[in-house]
């Protein structure tokens, strides 16, 4: 089994030193200077205990030893090619039996997950590197499992090619009416992936989902020049694009799944048991010949189905039926791996998220984890053995460990230090690459053997520890309180680093409070801004504390506490910001009266609902991104945890703007004016509902900017007006 494993890459700059005592900038924060050495785009060698890895300098693919960290061979290198010329490459896919190699460059990217880009082929025995196309840019090329042949998709069409002939296999694909082999918008959003495509396991067919968004309403985000990059098309009038995004209870894509057969040349629609308002949020390969995996959802999604499915006939038989009160979640589904003999499947149908073992006909063989704990990833289940390699939070929600079932349900330990824990794994799970940090010390790597012996130590970030150092600042402290309904959180909270117990202080509270979500975690990646809560200490130098609470809703703590908030979103979440204010407000050295609260996306949306909630307990709230009506946010979404408007029409009653009457704290919005995910109609409609209730504001637009509200100077602006509202109102 391959597994690629995709980590966020950040370099420590080697920007100017400061000196000791010397206050942190936002500059510094947003230029990267204190961001942490992590290692990145590592990716295991089917069958070996070796990975490849781009090198530092980023012309070459080089292969190496888990073991020894040695290198074993150098598998591409622009500087060494036959054929085309590169000067530069973005990343790579390895074929099935690593002796292709498909080279990506010129990435150009269209949503969270989707981009096109130039691909080349490269044959690492006779270092041939040749166009993928010379008919334009492509998207998701993915190659069969015999190796011979690579899909593609380009204009919403699929494409095959065998690297001299390239045949087109669809026709009908267009821009916001029909789409091949990829996701629409909110398929890839919500369900977390952007191919479509399954090859069978001997490369005869090909098969796809093919998705009709023709009746789909339609949003318009305007643009205009801007700068960083500017847009010189719209100099003097502004432009838009327009895509497909459907809102809650409104119609979807309608989907179907396809397949062509290469020797015959004709394409069958798959016998599948679908409605209109159906999902299909996976199609898998197997091991097996004529033989993919598909699942179906219905809308609520209550219901999770897979699909043994043959291409060469279209039939369908069902193997796996989940059914849970409320919602499967997505990242249990994301879970679910397909083996030549079995399928391991994450549920939470007993309250906690355990592992599963079926045989690859959908007969249950055994549960492989027991006890109240959360699995939160799934590292593979090695068939030779039995031995399943999953990460959990079986000591404490706010920590991780990786550990190794055996076949008789022995569990044990591989990587348990207090912190946050995850492993990469070689192809044949005789090493592991483990990440472990706590919320006061960045990652440190080692690498391990699937006993959990260390073997060495990979990387540490000692320079950025001792950069730190200069700042004296405080620890970060974990804390628990109970509400007044008896609800036990979970909290963190940073002090200034000349605290005085005698002083009190006002708080800046930090939240996402999002379904599953975590923010109260002993991990490095702690914080509002995370990089281990560099942010919240610059807060913590001009004299504030910076705390955060995880609220009802929030995950790795059994499936009861984080799906309480089903069909009420923003109720429970808001009343336990409420109360940590409140709580927070009674300890000594706190001044109850100056304390603010802010959050980004989910997170504005519930700064908007607690500042509204009735109780006076934020003088200052900043929202940033903010959903302000469910209503207007995506179907996939928004339907898992409120179901339709028309079926729960008061949930959707309770949101921001019905509550703009009982608004009671200083606020500032952001939005980016070109965002696709949360839309600024959201800031749009309240802000007008400010008005009406006349109600003062301030609220900020940034142009052309998506969800995450970067590129050029904007975070750094962006953070700083966020600061400076708090400096100026706490």
């Amino acid at each position: 089994m391959k597994r690629k494993i995709f980590m966020c890459a950040v370099l420590l700059s080697a920007a100017t030193q400061l000196m000791a005592g010397e206050p942190i900038s936002l500059n510094a924060i947003t230029a990267g200077e204190f961001a942490a050495k992590r290692i990145a785009g590592l990716n295991t060698i089917e069958g070996t205990s070796e990975y490849a890895q781009i090198s530092d300098d980023g012309t070459k693919i080089v292969k190496y030893s888990f073991k020894t960290g040695r290198e074993s061979g150098v598998l591409f290198d622009v500087n060494n090619t036959r054929g085309e010329k590169l000067d530069y490459f973005d990343d790579y896919q390895l074929s099935p039996d690593g002796q292709k190699i498909l080279i990506e460059t010129e990435r150009k990217q269209i949503y969270r997950r989707s981009y096109t880009a130039e691909f080349y082929i490269y044959e690492v025995k006779t270092k041939n590197l040749r166009q993928l196309s010379k008919e334009g840019a492509q998207q998701i090329p993915t190659f069969s499992p015999d190796n011979k042949h690579i899909a593609f998709v380009r204009g919403n069409n699929i494409f095959i090619t065998d690297g001299t002939t390239e045949k087109q296999i669809t026709t009908d694909g267009a821009f916001n009416k029909i789409i091949n082999g990829i996701p629409d918008w909110v398929n890839e959003e919500e369900f977390g992936f952007n191919n479509a495509l399954a090859w069978d396991a001997d490369g005869k067919t090909l098969s796809w989902i093919r998705y009709d968004e023709s009746d789909v309403k339609t949003y318009s985000l305007q643009l205009f020049r801007g700068m960083n990059p500017e847009l010189s098309d719209f100099d003097v009038y502004p432009g838009e694009y327009s895509y497909k995004y459907p809102k809650p209870g409104e119609k979807n894509s309608v989907v179907s799944v396809w397949s062509y057969s290469l020797s015959s040349g004709k394409s069958l629609k798959y016998d599948l048991p679908l409605t209109n308002d159906m999902y299909v949020p996976r199609i898998k390969t197997t091991a097996q010949a004529n033989r993919i995996i598909l699942y179906t959802m219905n809308r609520h999604q209550n219901e999770l189905k897979l699909y043994a499915a043959n291409p060469t006939d279209g039939r369908c038989s069902l193997l796996i039926e989940e059914r849970v009160p409320k919602y499967v979640k997505e990242e249990a589904m994301e879970g679910i791996t397909i083996l030549k003999d079995y399928i391991l499947f994450p549920s939470d149908r007993d309250g906690y998220t355990k592992l599963y073992l079926y045989n690859k006909d959908g007969k249950l063989l055994r549960q492989i984890t027991n006890g109240n704990y959360d699995v939160t990833a799934i590292y593979g289940f090695d068939e030779k053995t039995g031995r399943t390699y999953f990460q959990a939070a079986a000591k404490t929600p706010m920590q991780r460990e990786i550990y190794v079932a055996d076949k008789n349900g022995h569990v044990q330990p591989l990587a348990a230090a207090d912190g946050w824990n995850s492993a990469s794994f070689s192809s044949d799970y005789k090493y592991f690459l483990n990440s472990w940090s706590d919320s006061n010390t960045p990652f440190i790597y080692t690498i391990h053997d699937n006993l959990g012996r260390t073997i060495r130590q990979v990387l540490d970030n000692k320079e950025l520890i001792a950069k730190l150092a200069k700042f004296n600042m405080l620890r970060k402290q974990f804390f628990k309180f109970t509400t007044s309904e008896g609800v036990e959180l979970n909290g963190w909270l940073i002090k200034p680093s000349d605290f005085d117990a005698r002083k009190k202080y006002p708080v800046i509270l930090f939240q996402y409070s999002g379904p599953g979500s975590q923010q109260v975690v002993d991990s490095w990646n702690i914080g509002s801004m995370g990089n281990g809560g560099i942010f919240d200490y610059y807060l913590t130098q001009k004299n504030y504390i910076v705390a955060c609470v995880d609220g009802r809703g929030t995950g790795a703590r059994g499936s009861e506490f984080e799906k309480s908030t089903y069909l009420k979103l923003g109720e429970l979440e808001s009343r336990d910001q409420v109360e940590a204010a409140l709580w927070l407000g009674k300890q000594s050295f706190v001044d109850a009266e100056r304390i603010g609260i802010w959050g980004w996306s989910f997170g504005g949306f519930n700064t908007l609902m607690s500042i509204s909630e009735g109780r006076k307990a934020f003088k200052v709230g900043v929202a940033v991104a903010p959903p302000t009506n469910w209503r207007y946010y995506d179907t996939v979404y928004t339907e898992r945890y409120m179901r339709t408007p028309q079926e729960n029409a008061d949930g959707y009653a309770m949101n921001p703007i019905a509550r703009v009457s009982e608004m009671n704290s200083k606020l500032l919005i952001c939005h980016g004016m070109a965002d696709d995910n949360v839309q600024p109609q959201n800031t749009f409609e309240y802000s007008e509902a400010l008005v009406q209730a006349d109600k003062d504001f301030k609220e900020l637009f940034y142009t052309n900017r998506n969800h995450g509200i970067y590129g050029g100077n904007t975070r750094n602006h962006l953070l700083r007006q966020i600061s400076q509202w708090f400096f100026d109102n706490l």
